[in-house]
């Protein structure tokens, strides 16, 4: 293959990626919104969107696979397409998770903690999520640590709302005639399991920045 074909093939890999990860973004934006809303309608369509994304990682991988075939890539068009096929699985990932997110959407009932503020942690994923698919587009390295401090505090805030919840289940009053206790502990488990898959998406979001740093200056620094 031709080098100016094959530079022209890696750049149509990183659009692709890009493109992926604004497909998933908005998988991600309707599972938090399904969940907001309590709308059927668009947690089945982020259920059944998945089947897309699966596809679109599949053809992904094969264009990988093909460029590390093809011309046995060096230095930074190997860490290039390497960093791509493993930012390509997190998205996937992250997609699996906002189909999560479409399913306890389907399951909620009621509001049972609306203490706990569910779409003020998506929307720090969301953020995250897109600013580390833009370093991954412009190569900015500095952006990737910002991205790794932003997930402590993630954590932070997802610890914080599973101990409210858990805090608020063991204060409330069981004789209460009023509460369904087996109502409760469905939306507890649901409310936890939301909890734990956005916290999930915020570590890929990580991984995103990990390999692009290391795709930039090859630093494992942010790796784990």
């Amino acid at each position: 293959m031709a080098r100016l074909a094959y530079q022209e093939r890696l750049e149509n890999l990183r659009e692709d990626v890009l493109y992926m990860g604004e497909i998933v973004g908005e998988r991600l934006r309707k599972g938090l919104d399904a969940l907001e809303q309590k709308d059927a309608r668009l947690a089945e369509e982020v259920i059944e969107g998945d089947g897309e994304i699966n596809r679109m990682y599949l053809d992904l991988e094969q264009d990988c696979i093909d460029l590390l075939a093809l011309q046995q890539p060096v230095a930074g068009d190997l860490r290039f397409i390497a960093a791509s096929f493993k930012i390509i699985t997190d998205l996937e990932r992250i997609a699996d998770l906002a189909t999560n997110l479409g399913g306890y959407a389907m399951e909620a009932e009621k509001d049972v903690f609306p203490d706990v503020d569910i779409q003020r942690l998506g929307e720090t994923t969301l953020d995250m999520l897109e600013q580390s698919m833009n370093a991954y587009s412009s190569e900015d390295a500095e952006h990737c640590h910002d991205i790794a401090d932003s997930d402590d505090d993630l954590d932070a805030m997802c610890e914080a709302a599973s101990e409210l919840v858990v805090r608020d289940l063991l204060e409330s009053d069981p004789l209460d005639e009023d509460t369904n206790a087996e109502s409760v502990m469905r939306e507890v488990s649901r409310l936890l399991l939301t909890i734990r898959d956005i916290e999930r998406v915020g570590d890929h979001t990580v991984n995103i920045a990990a390999r692009t740093l290391y795709m930039i200056e090859n630093n494992d620094e942010l790796l784990y």
